[in-house]
């Protein structure tokens, strides 16, 4: 399809699924699952679109994600005006891009009362997505490591093997890091509400205000999986652990073992999005292990 016509389908689409005329539609870049467009309307709502292909579409269920942490948290979400397949329609939220210190204390509180959110089990009660792959959350009701272990590091990690993406000499030795678990890892308090997709991408602050959380990965489990993922892009800093630790104590040992070992999942992610760049993370990290 021409991109004039691609165009004209887009504003007959969004005209039809939302009452009212677009008078002004502007792509967006960043993203690596749909198209994104600015939309304004006629009658005075802007918002974010996304469009994917109707028949592989993940964009109902990113709406019924962002609904979920609208209902249960206190995150900034945008609010979803229509998720359907192919179609995704939602607040666009006017940010800055500035982490500063004020900001990063704000990320800080509103990160710690989404984790003060209780629940009943490790997982979810439907599996959701990272990114364009799906996430299992078959819940488990007694321990974090046993869920960490089969629905997140070993799930990726035997998917990214099937894709060719890791060597089976790796398989060998993310499986051998998953048998000692216990050694590393430790149980929470209780499960808590996760964004699942915490890098500076997803964050949206404006004159020293988180202001925005996009593109979750929502389910419950360990906060340190969370703030790990915060790292591996340098997304907060230490004013922002400070501040976060106000709220929830964080041990010592998160920073010198827990963190990286939570950031094989990520990486493996990543990996399997974007190729072999990512494995010296992992790498790394198993090396620093023994393993």
């Amino acid at each position: 399809m021409a991109a004039r016509d691609h165009r004209d389908a887009l504003l007959e689409q969004l005209a039809q699924a939302l009452g009212s005329k677009v008078i002004d539609l502007r792509p967006l870049s960043g993203g690596c699952v749909a198209e994104a467009w600015k939309a304004r309307l006629a009658d005075g709502r802007l918002l974010a679109v996304k469009r994917d292909d109707p028949q592989r579409s993940t964009l109902p269920l990113e709406g019924w994600m962002l609904e979920y942490l609208r209902t249960y948290s206190a995150a900034p979400v945008p609010l979803v005006h229509y998720a359907a397949p192919g179609l995704l329609a939602m607040d666009y939220i006017e940010h800055d891009g500035n982490l500063d210190a004020a900001a990063q204390r704000h990320c800080a509180e509103i990160i710690a009362s989404c984790h003060g959110v209780r629940g009943p089990a490790f997982g979810l009660d439907r599996d959701t997505l990272i990114g364009a792959l799906p996430q299992p959350n078959t819940p488990t009701y007694e321990k974090w490591v046993p869920f960490f272990r089969d629905r997140r590091l070993l799930a990726m990690a035997r998917l990214a093997l099937k894709e060719r993406r890791i060597s089976h000499a790796l398989m060998a030795r993310i499986e051998r890091l998953a048998e000692r678990l216990d050694q590393y890892l430790e149980e929470p308090e209780y499960p808590a509400l996760l964004h699942g997709d915490l890098w500076g991408g997803n964050v949206l602050t404006r004159n020293g205000k988180l202001v925005g959380l996009i593109d979750p990965a929502i389910y419950y489990g360990h906060p340190e999986i969370e703030l790990a993922f915060s790292t591996l892009f340098n997304t907060f800093g230490k004013l922002f652990f400070d501040a976060y630790g106000a709220f929830h104590k964080l041990s010592s040992d998160f920073f010198a073992v827990r963190r990286d070992l939570y950031n094989l999942y990520p990486l493996l992610v990543h990996v399997r999005l974007f190729g072999s760049s990512y494995l010296g993370g992992i790498e790394s990290t198993l090396g620093r292990l023994g393993l």
